[in-house]
């Protein structure tokens, strides 16, 4: 089958770390503890009906596990915290790196984004966002910092959302390990 994330980075695939390389061809789970935090006063109060509307939990350290597949649709992304509460992600490549994007759809949100390599890490960048099909300027929404980068062979995942001036309305990070590995590819990721 056609790997529409490998196709969508070309030739800069190879710039993203060997772990990422292998986790994006052959799939895979992620798990490990994060650590949830949510801002102060009013940034607190946003954050918290954000993350509700996302199924993230309180505040404290929560298991999260990520399943990373791909096929004809695109790559999904589906996060479960604590076992039980879970974001479904589909994120549908368009061109490729440089001039492409992705488009992620989680419920009635749509983001088309992009994706920075920098030593070997992927990060995400916000190009625009609708929301049930209507367009939303970026100024009206809170910016997001998403991230995943190899630390010590672990996978760094970083996910905020915060607004000028009140600053970080909800963030998780941790670092997972890869817990299941592809049939054909034991010990590679």
């Amino acid at each position: 089958m056609q790997n529409k994330t490998v196709d969508w980075f070309g030739n800069a695939f190879s710039q993203l770390h060997p772990l990422f390389q292998s986790l994006h061809t052959d799939g895979g789970t992620l798990a490990g503890n994060v650590d949830i935090a949510y801002g102060q006063g009013v940034a607190g109060i946003i954050g918290k009906r954000l993350a509700k509307k996302m199924n993230i939990p309180t505040a404290g350290t929560h298991h999260l596990s990520v399943e990373i597949d791909h096929d004809s649709k695109g790559l999904h992304w589906n996060r479960c915290f604590n076992y039980k509460d879970q974001v479904y992600s589909l994120f549908q490549p368009n061109g490729q790196i440089g001039s492409g994007y992705w488009v992620e759809k989680t419920g009635p949100l749509e983001m088309r984004l992009t994706v920075d390599i920098r030593d070997g890490g992927w990060y995400w960048r916000c190009l625009k966002v609708k929301f049930s099909g209507i367009p939303v300027p970026l100024w009206l929404i809170p910016e997001a910092t998403a991230f995943k980068r190899i630390e010590n062979s672990k996978y760094r995942f970083h996910v905020e959302f915060s607004l000028p001036v009140l600053g970080s309305l909800v963030r998780y990070q941790g670092l997972l390990e890869a817990t299941q590995r592809s049939a054909g590819n034991e010990g590679s990721v």
